[in-house]
């Protein structure tokens, strides 16, 4: 039985799983969103909501200790710049985890773990005029139809040759 027995092994070593959750933790901060399995979305999620909630405290304390933690001194940059005033208000819920689907192969269930309150950048509708189909483009560069030399020199047809020539 696994009574209080809090967090998730997902099958890797304990150093492992910590420099996993490190790496994880660093790119959510980064990119504000990021596609993974459901199992570490879930344990990413507890990481992040206590990542953001020390960082909220301000102190030299909390920072050295998020720099101990997440290697990676632009998300660390960025985690006081643009992420943690976003949350001033907030006590907590800070990630949100969308379920995707399953992962073609081993049909592990996949998910999307992203902060509350990121811009989604749209991709840029591009306006162009109706342009003319292939087909009346290829209609407007040809003249009419040439006829074949039969009908201009009025030859026989095949036939016609075949029975003359018996």
């Amino acid at each position: 039985m696994r009574h209080r027995r809090a967090g998730r092994k997902l099958g890797r070593t304990s150093s492992h799983r910590q420099a996993l959750l490190r790496n994880m933790l660093g790119s959510l901060f980064l990119y504000e969103a990021i596609g993974t399995t459901l199992a570490k979305a879930k344990e990413l999620a507890r990481s992040a909501d206590k990542m953001i909630t020390l960082a909220k405290q301000g102190s030299l304390t909390a920072r050295r200790r998020i720099s101990a933690l997440i290697h990676q001194p632009q998300a660390v940059k960025k985690l006081y710049q643009s992420i943690i005033p976003r949350f001033a208000e907030k006590n907590s819920g800070y990630t949100r985890i969308i379920k995707k689907g399953f992962r073609r192969g081993d049909n592990a269930p996949l998910a999307l773990i992203e902060l509350i309150g990121r811009e989604v950048k749209k991709p840029k509708k591009k306006t162009k005029e109706k342009s003319p189909s292939r087909r009346s483009k290829k209609a407007e560069e040809k003249p009419a139809p040439k006829k074949g030399k039969r009908a201009e020199e009025k030859l026989p047809s095949r036939r016609a040759r075949k029975a003359g020539d018996k």
